[in-house]
């Protein structure tokens, strides 16, 4: 039902600083980047090995709107063969999701829960076409 870890989000004081960190120190590769509705910069996909990634939300002084996430841990992304399984299975369980399935800005398929503590989770289902599968 899970396949693997597809990425891990995580909101920055400095973009430019986190870039030179993950990709100048740490050698991953900028892969491409999502803009929100104003069309604004909103994520910066680092890629870590073929489908798996690590999500930078802008989210200090450049961050293009008003903080309103801590700096840190965002969320956890599981990818999924279906989402709809997963969605239903969770339901099974007595997990309330936050976000029914749904397509996200990059053309994947998603749905959110939280778990026992309040971390939010992802289960994203990756789709043909998407950029993490052209990356």
């Amino acid at each position: 039902m899970i396949k693997r870890i597809g990425h891990l989000a995580l909101t920055v004081q400095d973009m430019e600083r986190s870039l030179q960190f993950y990709c100048g120190v740490l050698g991953f590769k900028q892969a491409f980047e999502l803009h929100n509705d104003k069309d604004e910069p909103w994520i910066v996909y680092i890629k870590v090995c073929d489908g798996q990634f690590i999500e930078l939300f802008y989210g200090g002084e450049n961050k293009p709107e008003p903080v309103t996430k801590p700096i840190g841990f965002n969320h956890l992304c599981l990818e999924v063969d279906d989402i709809h399984e997963i969605a239903a299975h969770l339901k099974a369980q007595g997990i309330t999701l936050d976000v029914e399935p749904k397509k996200g800005k990059d053309g994947n398929d998603q749905c959110w829960a939280k778990d026992p503590d309040g971390n939010r989770i992802e289960f994203m289902q990756m789709n043909p076409g998407s950029p993490q599968m052209r990356s």
